[in-house]
């Protein structure tokens, strides 16, 4: 089974086709970090409308590298959420559209659960019960994948997830949007005992 899927979550517009849940033909995303750099974070406003820009172009693109035509296609696929309302409903207008000309079935899925499942294209022998980290830009849990669709959380932050923490410290000491990325590249070049964090037991 070949799946067109698109992502819309939050500034950036994606788009991959998976054949079997396994195979990756294609993954194409259009970034707007350039946007919102300059509001230092995600304008949600701004994202809907560049999504609704990109998307065309995006999907078009992931076709084209897959070397796929739109009747290869057995279904589609797209985020239904958790993320920003107005993202994500260009990315849901957009697959429910797609999906009717083409007549092929529609998917919705879970924002978090794709990124349970994105284990899956990494390590394709990978099978439940297993273990994962999800550390997103609005999300940090780690869940037991008991089976394919059916997770367990185990623990996850109360306050804020790491995604927000990197951006947020980004934003204030200077660095900008997005935090994590460049937080991450000026760690390498700093000293690794100038803070010694407690660790539990």
């Amino acid at each position: 089974m070949i799946i067109l899927g698109i992502e819309s979550s939050c500034d950036k517009t994606a788009c991959a086709i998976v054949e079997n849940g396994r195979i990756v033909h294609a993954s194409v995303i259009a970034s707007q970090a350039d946007l919102h750099s300059h509001f230092g974070g995600v304008v949600p406003e701004i994202a809907s409308r560049e999504h609704s820009k990109a998307i065309t172009a995006v999907v078009a693109q992931a076709l084209e590298e897959a070397h796929l035509k739109a009747t290869d296609l057995d279904a589609i696929a797209c985020t239904e959420g958790p993320g920003l309302i107005g993202a994500l409903l260009v990315g849901l207008s957009w697959a429910k559209a797609y999906a009717y000309a083409l007549d092929l079935p529609l998917y919705p899925v879970h924002h978090i659960a794709g990124h349970v499942t994105s284990n899956l294209l990494q390590f394709p022998k990978l099978e439940p019960p297993f273990i994962t980290l999800v550390a997103s830009g609005g999300h940090s849990h780690i869940i037991l994948v008991e089976d394919y669709v059916r997770y367990k959380i185990i623990a996850r932050t109360r306050d804020d997830a790491a995604g927000e923490a990197y951006d947020k410290i980004g934003r204030q000491i200077g660095l900008g949007y997005p935090g994590g990325p460049k937080i991450d590249k000026e760690a390498r070049t700093g000293n690794p005992h100038a803070i010694e964090f407690p660790r539990s037991k």
